[in-house]
């Protein structure tokens, strides 16, 4: 049976991870805000590519 001290410390540490990918999230987003697009569209050809086994 789990405990509700036990339940709170990982609601805790999931809000913890949560929040360090928000900030992550900004931080990568303010970087490469303006080539977001580009990455995004290199990502999936290579995912693509490398399922097709090209790569």
């Amino acid at each position: 049976m789990v405990d509700a001290e036990d339940l709170l410390k990982v609601i805790l540490v999931l809000v913890i991870i949560w929040i360090g990918l928000e900030i992550l999230g900004e931080i990568v987003g303010f970087l490469f805000g303006p080539f977001s697009s580009i990455l995004g569209l290199v990502v999936i050809v290579l995912i693509v590519l490398f399922l097709l086994d090209r790569i």
